[in-house]
């Protein structure tokens, strides 16, 4: 690894000696490099002179820092070659993986020490989302390491408008060439479409894999609602593992809908969609008679910054109040929460009160999070952004 005298380096001096967490906000910097565009690599230093290691610098950002090594250590070729290198093998590592699907996440970001950086593989595509804008200049020597080590030979990497603007820089959107708009995965015998021209995220939500097929275990001969459905997720899967008595698809989405549709086509499976608003058609239906003995519920993410952090609880809150009213006495709920600012603990705690108010008592009998190959960095408590709580509710 080549090393860079001190002297020839951009430094960033810190007024303290910040967490082993990989994000430093705006308010520890002490000293201001505004003029260096929003993708450079800066060194940071402790008061002291303590070299903390390199990372991305963005004076626009509220994260002005995204550390990528650590102590006196370069962010160059080779150490991104190795970081991705142990990303793929830790992925090899999981038992069963590649037989049961040809979908999984590559690089989790701070999970895997590569701040502001998420890859999806599915089949010989890979999908890279962008949500620092430091990642813009390394986007030819990641992609090739990448292609390298998978062997794949497409790449649709992005960058959504919102990371954009709060990164200060343009949207990103890119694809190889004969990149195909739209392509075919596997999971648990189940297959899926993937259109990589209306994905929301990198297009398909890997970290509920195992999820996916646990539910499935539960619904034989059931009423199943798959609220929130994206391109069919739980619904589709349930029924073609589990053979329930019927499969409820709920969305908002059209464009996801009917990417659900199509999954449901592939797999023969029988599945009533509803193009709605999750609050207002539970709120319908719960003025009838109909309830449902399996009720997933994974809404998006309502927390996507702390400003979000009242108003997405509240959100929580009201749209599991909804879903409590709807699952019959016994049944099972599975509500989740992919938003990374809201801790475990206080995502039961809104669980917990929306029950209370409905007047029904539950007990949770799992509670569970993303697949293994979403890993957590234990200095970064929002790779472990995924909450699920399974309850018995009566």
């Amino acid at each position: 690894m080549t090393e860079t005298p001190i002297s020839q380096r951009v430094v960033v001096d810190l007024t303290m000696h910040p967490s082993p967490h990989p994000f430093v906000r705006r308010g520890l910097v002490k000293s201001r490099v505004a003029q260096l565009p929003p993708t450079d690599l800066v060194t940071v230093r402790a008061p002291g002179g303590e070299i903390l290691g390199d990372a991305f610098w963005n004076a626009q950002s509220d994260i002005s820092l995204r550390r990528l090594t650590s102590g006196d250590v370069r962010f160059d070729r080779a150490f991104l070659e190795q970081a991705v290198d142990r990303a793929v093998s830790l992925r090899e590592g999981i038992p069963r993986l590649a037989e049961e699907t040809d979908a999984w996440r590559v690089v989790h970001a701070e999970g895997d020490e590569l701040s502001g950086l998420v890859v999806d593989r599915y089949g010989d595509v890979i999908c890279v989302e962008l949500f620092s804008a430091g990642w813009v200049p390394w986007l030819d020597e990641l992609l090739a390491i990448l292609h390298e080590r998978l062997g794949t030979a497409h790449h649709h990497v992005s960058m959504s408008e919102r990371v954009a603007r709060l990164e200060g820089v343009k949207r990103v959107s890119i694809r190889s060439r004969q990149c195909p708009k739209s392509l075919r995965i596997r999971e648990h015998g189940v297959r899926w479409t993937i259109d990589l021209e209306k994905k929301h995220k990198t297009g398909f939500f890997c970290d509920q894999r195992e999820n996916r097929k646990d539910v499935a275990a539960w619904v034989a001969g059931k009423d199943v609602l798959d609220m929130c459905c994206y391109t069919g997720g739980f619904g589709v899967t349930s029924s073609v593992l589990g053979e329930p008595s019927s499969v409820t698809a709920v969305d908002l989405d059209e464009a996801a809908l009917e990417v659900a549709k199509k999954n449901a086509n592939l797999n023969q499976a029988r599945i009533g969609f509803v193009h709605a608003d999750a609050f207002d058609w539970m709120r319908q239906i719960s003025q009838g008679e109909r309830r449902f003995d399996v009720l997933v519920l994974d809404p998006p993410k309502f927390i996507p910054t702390r400003r979000d952090i009242e108003k997405g609880r509240g959100k929580y809150h009201d749209i599991n109040r909804l879903a409590i009213q709807l699952v019959k006495p016994g049944g099972l709920l599975l509500t989740c929460s992919c938003s990374g600012l809201l801790s475990e603990n206080d995502f039961t705690d809104l669980v917990r009160t929306a029950v209370r108010k409905e007047k029904r008592r539950a007990r949770i009998v799992h509670a569970g999070g993303a697949a293994p190959d979403h890993p957590v960095l234990l200095e970064c408590p929002e790779t472990s952004y995924l909450k699920t709580l399974w309850m018995r509710v009566w």
